[in-house]
C-alpha cells in the first residue's frame, strides 16, 4: 500500500548514523498509519456488530410475521368452512319451506 508520495527508506538511510534522524519520522509515520488502520478496524467491527444486531432483529420479525401469516391462514380456513356450513343450513331452511 502507498501512504503519501514519500519514497521508502534506502539501505543507506537505515544504516548511516548521520541519516538516522530520517528514519525516526518514517517510524512515526508508520505508527500513525498503524493507529489509523486500528481506528478503521474498530469502526468496521462496530458497523459489523450493528449489522449483526439488525440482522438478528429482522430475523426475529420475519419469524413473528411467519407465525402471524400461519394464524391468519388457519383463521381463513375456519371462516370459509363456517361460511359453507352456514350456506348449507340456509339452503336447507329455504328448501324445507
Amino acid at each position: 500500500m502507498c501512504y503519501g508520495g514519500q519514497r521508502l527508506p534506502s539501505k543507506d538511510d537505515l544504516t548511516d548514523p548521520t541519516r538516522r534522524t530520517r528514519a525516526l519520522p518514517a517510524a512515526n509515520e508508520n505508527a500513525v498509519v498503524v493507529e489509523n488502520l486500528r481506528d478503521r478496524l474498530a469502526e468496521t467491527e462496530a458497523r459489523l456488530e450493528r449489522a449483526r444486531a439488525r440482522e438478528a432483529e429482522l430475523s426475529r420479525q420475519l419469524e413473528e410475521m411467519k407465525r402471524y401469516v400461519c394464524v391468519m391462514e388457519i383463521l381463513e380456513c375456519y371462516l370459509k368452512r363456517r361460511y359453507r356450513e352456514q350456506q348449507v343450513r340456509t339452503l336447507a331452511v329455504v328448501n324445507s319451506k
